[in-house]
């Protein structure tokens, strides 16, 4: 769209994430319709909008023909809001003449008569107030008093004029409760907001809206997820990594464990994804945790993410291998995140791990799992593109970033949940294999995009001092299978300490 009219005054809406996709706000003046069914949040949007509109110097009209005056002041209450003085909350409530059996009308119908009072009752109220921002909720209550389409048409038309001339913003709330499929409001409004709420089998409602439509202004279009929280609505817009770029070195970071770092060709490039592959329990979050540690000894920040696993278990495990996981978040140099899947959309996600990155700088962000990340957007393919985006961000961040994801499956022929790898710039193979009558665990660099890497399979072990990796398994054929062939003289394989573990 044309640049020019994103140049027209607006009026922003006070509901965070909000107006970033409407780029700005309300284009002042205007009609605009909110719509969604009950519960999703419009009646928060609204009072956030006139509040809003107070902080900017304008005042406020709510005309409800749906809710009472002290049941909108109680919502705003749950949410810590006192409405301000500068909000004028007007109950359009029926005349007493039409609820009084003896004095209904028996010549004319009573909708002519009460949409026609309705409509006056709310034009002399704005004629008091003088408003500039105005919210009629709900058109629901309009559309049965007007009983047709034409007469409901010619009348959010006549508000429409009228409303224009004297300047107003006005947000019309539709709940859907009569007519769904009743779209006049549509063509007559400057911009369409719908709102929805969507139903899991497991957890939490998920809330997302849409801007469907918005008149001489561009905005950012697709779903976007939202929450309802005790201090309002947040909307997390849709991420688009090509709207952001950082200029960056790309030198290369180390996990500080020469072997490692040798068969990765010297370490990882700054701005770069990692994608750590393996069957559960081969330490795939511990190779992630060593650069983690790393980048906190460069004098970095990181962030780590948890899906799957407690926290008090996680620090107790790492503690236990020489990595004071507690102590590094306690001194403010890693951020600790326990995340639930079933409580957490993939958007709000990505705005928390857009918050470590923009706001406290980190530079080593890990996700442990993909797994758990599945489980909060059950659909394969939006995962891979959310994915994607939030990588592409990241990288042109200069963030390093490491997933790991637990494949299906112990030795042999294993299964991801979800194939994500062609989106990592460097893939780190985990494997089981068995060999001399003891199960051990075998990695190797699988592709690397920004320079070269090790083409050998190293055994490692995992004990009390941490993450140690052998030499190259050269005396060996079919590891990756699980169950490889011994074709050399001698085994160079890592032996057994006293404690079950294993040493060079």
């Amino acid at each position: 769209m044309a640049a020019i009219p994103d140049l027209l005054p607006v009026a922003r809406t006070g509901v965070p994430g909000l107006d970033d996709i409407l780029s700005g706000g309300l284009t002042q003046g205007n009609l605009f319709l909110l719509e969604g069914n009950p519960g999703t949040g419009k009646t928060t949007i609204a009072i956030s909008f006139l509040c809003a509109g107070v902080e900017a110097g304008e005042t406020g009209l709510y005309v409800t023909l749906s809710e009472t005056e002290r049941e909108l002041r109680a919502g705003a209450a749950s949410h810590g809001w006192e409405i301000p003085a500068g909000v004028t909350i007007f109950e359009v409530v029926p005349p007493e003449s039409l609820i009084d059996a003896d004095q209904q009308q028996s010549l004319l119908y009573s909708s002519d008569l009460e949409l026609g009072e309705t409509t006056q009752l709310i034009l002399k109220e704005f004629e008091r107030v003088k408003p500039q921002r105005v919210v009629l909720d709900s058109l629901s209550e309009i559309r049965l008093l007007a009983q047709s389409s034409l007469r409901y048409r010619r009348q959010i038309l006549a508000l429409k004029h009228y409303f224009s001339r004297h300047g107003a913003t006005v947000l019309l709330l539709d709940d859907l409760t009569t007519d769904a499929s009743e779209k006049t409001v549509h063509s007559i409004a400057h911009g369409v907001v719908k709102l929805e709420e969507l139903s899991p089998d497991y957890g939490a409602e998920r809330r997302r809206l849409k801007v469907s439509k918005y008149r001489g202004r561009s905005y950012r279009g697709g779903y976007h997820d939202f929450t309802i929280r005790q201090s309002g609505v947040w909307v997390f817009p849709r991420l688009v990594s090509s709207e952001h770029h950082t200029r960056f070195g790309r030198e290369q970071v180390t996990s500080d464990l020469p072997a490692l770092d040798a068969l990765l060709g010297g370490g990882i490039h700054q701005g770069s994804s990692t994608l750590v592959l393996g069957p559960a329990g081969t330490g795939k979050s511990l190779f992630a945790i060593h650069f983690i540690v790393a980048a906190i000894r460069r004098g970095e920040k990181a962030a780590l993410f948890v899906f799957d696993e407690e926290l008090g278990l996680l620090f107790d495990r790492c503690l236990a291998l020489g990595i004071d996981l507690e102590r590094l978040r306690d001194e403010g140099s890693l951020h600790v995140e326990q995340v639930d899947a079933a409580e957490l959309s993939p958007g709000e996600f990505a705005h928390r791990v857009r918050a470590r990155v923009d706001e406290a700088q980190a530079k080593t962000i890990v996700i442990d799992s993909l797994n758990g990340y599945q489980a909060a957007m059950p659909e394969e393919n939006a995962l891979v593109l959310h994915v994607h985006e939030l990588l592409q961000y990241l990288n042109r961040q200069g963030a390093n970033t490491f997933l790991t994801v637990a494949q299906h499956g112990l030795v042999g022929d294993m299964t991801a949940p979800v194939d994500v790898t062609y989106l990592a710039d460097t893939l780190i193979l985990l494997r089981y294999f068995e060999a001399l009558g003891r199960v051990r665990r075998a990695v190797s660099v699988i592709k690397k995009r920004t320079g070269s890497h090790e083409g050998s399979i190293r055994e490692y072990r995992i004990s009390g001092q941490g993450l140690m990796l052998g030499g190259p398994l050269t005396e060996f054929q079919g590891v990756l299978r699980g169950v490889p062939t011994f074709v050399g003289d001698a085994a160079p394989l890592l032996a057994a300490d006293s404690n079950g573990g294993s040493h060079v």
